[in-house]
């Protein structure tokens, strides 16, 4: 649960659990813990912190996972601009575009690395027994990261390439391993079939998202053992639109490194044959520019499967 180190911008970490117990002695424990602020709860002790949140717990007895956690972590080049006051306001008006008001909450800050980090505990029963929900949270607090970003101008990584590899553990290690491999396959692949074959080698499958009754490709994920991420979670390069795109590049640049040398023209030294023989070749060349966006459709080697089609309702003719 702890706040990784070797992050170069603003981000957070969304969790959720079942104790706050475990959670609460957890961030208080950490060598020069600091509790920065709190809401709704007393802040004496760890065991009033826990009875308070487990009260209004109460409120909501079925839910199992009450218990609400992020981390949030600034790049060590925000270091300076960050004051333990201007870290609440960061952390209230996180809380606030995270849609968590209304709640128990409990915000600590730890010293135990260079990079300057909180943590946030609240409780996912609000003050009127209602559950906060978790779904789209994690997308949220990507969105919200980034905006909290520009808004106070924090540092802002130019790309994963500053990530030091050499500090990940667990998940993490594994995401960067997987973003490093695929940019590689992607400047030797031409084609999807080739790109799946160059992954495989290294243990490593793609899985595609249908939409429902079609072969059209909504997105894609890509799974290492147990472990599955987005491609668009890796990176945004990685989408499957913007896969599509590279490849395609990728395929046009043989033939237009071919049609390089010839001139567009007829030359006073030119054969009539040389001349026609141009012409189809720049008619492919249109050809392959006209071609509908290829982040639409599926591989070509996926669109072998029957897929059902939606019948169209056919209109009734008003009879006059």
């Amino acid at each position: 649960m702890g706040c990784s180190p070797y992050w170069e911008e603003m981000i957070g970490k969304v969790m959720t659990g079942k104790s706050f117990g475990g959670c609460i002695r957890y961030v208080l424990q950490k060598p020069g813990a600091t509790v920065l602020d709190a809401e709704g709860i007393r802040t004496d002790t760890v065991a009033s912190m826990v009875a308070d949140f487990h009260l209004q717990r109460q409120l909501r007895p079925g839910l199992e996972k009450a218990v609400g956690h992020i981390a949030l972590s600034w790049s060590i080049h925000d270091k300076t601009k960050l004051s333990d006051s201007l870290m609440v306001a960061r952390a209230r008006e996180y809380l606030e575009n995270m849609q968590i008001t209304a709640t128990q909450y409990l915000i600590v800050r730890h010293v135990d690395s260079t990079h300057p980090h909180l943590h946030i505990v609240y409780n996912r029963v609000n003050y009127e027994g209602e559950t906060i929900p978790d779904r789209f949270q994690r997308q949220r607090n990507v969105r919200v990261c980034r905006e909290l970003t520009h808004r106070y101008g924090y540092y802002l990584a130019p790309g994963k390439g500053q990530v030091n590899r050499q500090r990940l553990k667990g998940a993490d290690q594994t995401r960067y391993a997987l973003h490093d491999a695929i940019q590689q396959a992607l400047r030797q692949a031409g084609s999807w079939q080739e790109l799946e074959r160059l992954l495989a080698r290294h243990g490593i499958a793609i899985d595609y998202k249908l939409r429902r009754g079609t072969s059209q490709v909504q997105g894609i994920s890509f799974r290492q053992d147990e472990l599955r991420f987005k491609g668009s979670a890796l990176d945004r390069s990685l989408s499957y639109g913007a896969i599509s795109k590279r490849l395609a590049q990728q395929r046009m640049m043989p033939q237009r490194s071919e049609l390089a040398p010839a001139p567009l023209l007829p030359s006073p030294w030119q054969q009539p044959e040389q001349v026609q023989a141009l012409v189809p070749r720049v008619g492919d060349l249109l050809d392959r520019l006209l071609m509908p966006d290829a982040a639409q459709t599926a591989p070509a080697h996926l669109t072998d499967y029957p897929y059902r089609k939606k019948k169209s309702k056919k209109r009734k003719r008003r009879h006059l």
